[in-house]
Parts: C-alpha cells; structure tokens; sequence
C-alpha cells in the first residue's frame, strides 16, 4: 500500500521560511547599550542585525571578520559618560580594527572578490564595530591582503600601525633622529619598525622589562624609565632630535615644557590623543601658552588622531607581506572571552596588542 503524504499547512511552511531567514539576519556582537565602564557594560547580542549583500553600496565589501584587534580608544570614547552619547551612537559594537575575508562586495568594487584577506579600520564613530561576526567597509577604509598573511598581525594594524605611520612619516627623512616615547606598547612597537623603515635613528623609552623587545624590533637606543630620568638622559645628547612622538602624554610630566633641549628648533612634539588624557592634555596647552622664560615649551606641538587613509594602510600591508613588518601580539583571546581581553588591556604595560579571534579562518 503506498505511503500518503500528509500535506504542509501554508501557514507552517512560511514559517520555517521565515524562520530560516530570520536567522540569516542576525549575528553575534559585542555591544555596549548606554556609555560607561566597557567592563560592566559590553555584552554579547547574538540578535545583532546582520549586514546583508543588498545593503551594499557600489564602493562597499561586506568582512566576515576574523581577528580583532583592541585598542585604549575602544574603551575610553564609551566611558567618557554624557560626553560619549555626542560622539557615538548607541548600541555601540566596540572595536576599531580587524582582518577577515570579503563575503560580498558593491558593484563598483574590482580589486577583491569574495574569499580574499582584508584588512580593514573601521570609523569608531559609527555603530558599526570589529567585534562582530560580519562589517561593512567602504573601500576607502580597508586593503586587500596576500593569500597566506597573518590575520591576528594584519587585525592589529589598523589603529595601531596607522597612528604611528602616520605620526612619523610626514615629519622625517633618512638620517633623521626620532624620540618615541612609550615603545613597547601596540604605536610604539610599530613606530620602532617604521622609524627604521624610513631609514631613521630610534630612541625609546620603556621599562626594564621591555627593553629587550624594543630592541629586538631596531630601537637604536632605549631609555629604561624605571632606572633613568628620561628628561634628564635626553638632555645630555642635545637638541639632537628631529621628531617626539609621544605615546604616553603623562609620563614624565611636563616632557613638552623641557623638550627644547633634546629637540631642534624645527622638530614637532607629536602627542598621540589617543593615548592622552585630560591631565597630559592640560599639561601641553599650559606650556604652550606659556613664555619659554616662566616654563612654557617652545617646539611645536602637533596633537594627533589617526586618519582615514587607504594608501598608508596599503603601505603597512604590504610591508607585512614582504616581512619587513611585525606585529607584536601579547595575547589572543576567544570571542567568547572579549570582556577578559578588555580588563587585561585596562590594566596598562601590554606589550604590543591583544587580539579577538572571532572566527575561524574560511
């Protein structure tokens, strides 16, 4: 007796299209939904709408991502309180930067297909960010990759990498001398490479613990701030130096108001903001507003947030390709595990970056 098939209401089947597409629709995201402490805040949505092809504009690629990297910025902008609310929205996905592989591209996009690396530093005012398992990113914020990079090093060079490069770069030329100050974080371990890429004289300041690092990526020469007086050493070589890039902005204080000496008259102090805090800030404008006779620094001071630019993060990834360019990666973390990663990072002294895997490489 042949078998009868019992028939499918209408309604049931729509269901479980509908439900198979909502599902598509969604993604996971770590999120924080008001300003505040990213460590109490941040949350894992599993709901988060999910960018789809169709929503692609012409100069558009849709990352599914595979590596995150955090920065100090990617907590401190949504803990500034009311102040965070004028400068992002909210829900918030934290992170800035990230390496995956394109699911889908606009029609006016040519240089990558789906399946190919990218690199990509995504706009940290917008709601979108890298601790997502998919991004939207116009051409002008990512880079294709080669086939067999490092996606937990190239994650990491969007910020980080960037800041440096572009800290450096417009101010020196080989033969140059150039102070950084804080080197074994994620700016400085890139500034050290960089600084010598450019065929510049590095020195750094780091702690006893970190010399040897800084060392090992070119530093020509470091300055221990747990054993020297990092003012007081600089002194003693002259106005030598042609650029200051300062990672730190607190320590040691003042180091604008005494940088004369160490620096040629022509030489900028670079204080990266994103470092910075409201007290190093206020710091710098005092002794810029100050005559050089009561205190007041006499250098320019140039204070810098990193910029968009798709030719400098070409730059730092091709670097990469050719191994000429490092990254240093303290510690990777699951995606699960974001929130550990975040008070790891709020603790201070990271040597280099930490790192989200989000998913597998495809």
């Amino acid at each position: 007796m042949p078998l009868r098939r019992t028939p499918i209401p209408l309604y049931a089947a729509l269901r479980t299209i509908h439900s198979s597409t909502a599902m598509a629709e969604h993604m996971r995201a770590w999120q924080c939904a008001r300003p505040g402490d990213v460590v109490a805040k941040l949350k894992l949505n599993d709901k988060a709408p999910r960018p789809s092809k169709q929503s692609l504009k012409a100069d558009e690629i849709l990352i599914k991502v595979v590596s995150a990297s955090l920065n100090p910025a990617d907590y401190k902008v949504p803990g500034m309180g009311l102040m965070a609310r004028g400068l992002i929205p909210f829900p918030k996905t934290i992170g800035m930067d990230l390496s995956g592989q394109v699911a889908a591209f606009g029609e006016g996009i040519t240089d990558v297909k789906p399946g190919d690396s990218v690199v990509s530093r995504l706009d940290p005012l917008k709601a979108a960010g890298s601790l997502s398992e998919y991004v939207v990113a116009p051409r002008d914020t990512y880079a294709p990759l080669s086939g067999d990079a490092n996606l937990d090093w190239a994650a990491a060079i969007g910020t980080a990498g960037l800041t440096a490069y572009q800290c450096i770069k417009p101010h020196v030329k080989p033969g140059d001398k150039i102070f950084i100050n804080g080197g074994s974080g994620g700016t400085g371990t890139f500034g050290i490479q960089i600084g010598k890429l450019l065929g510049c004289h590095v020195t750094v300041s780091c702690s006893t613990a970190k010399a040897a690092l800084c060392k090992d990526l070119g530093a020509d020469e470091v300055i221990d701030y747990k054993t020297t007086d990092v003012r007081e050493a600089l002194k003693k070589a002259g106005p030598v130096y042609n650029l200051l890039v300062d990672n730190v902005g607190t320590s040691p204080p003042y180091l604008h108001a005494k940088s004369s000496a160490f620096l040629t008259p022509e030489a900028p102090f670079v204080l990266v903001a994103g470092g910075a805090s409201l007290s190093s800030l206020a710091q710098v404008a005092s002794a810029m507003l100050r005559p050089a006779m009561l205190g007041g620094g006499k250098n320019k001071v140039v204070v810098f947030m990193t910029k968009k630019n798709r030719e400098d993060l070409s730059q730092l990834a091709q670097w990469l390709a050719e191994g000429k360019l490092r990254t240093v990666v303290e510690s990777t973390y699951d995606f699960a595990d974001a929130v550990k990663a975040f008070e790891h990072l709020k603790k201070g002294s990271v040597a280099g970056k930490l790192v989200v895997h989000v998913a597998p490489k495809a």
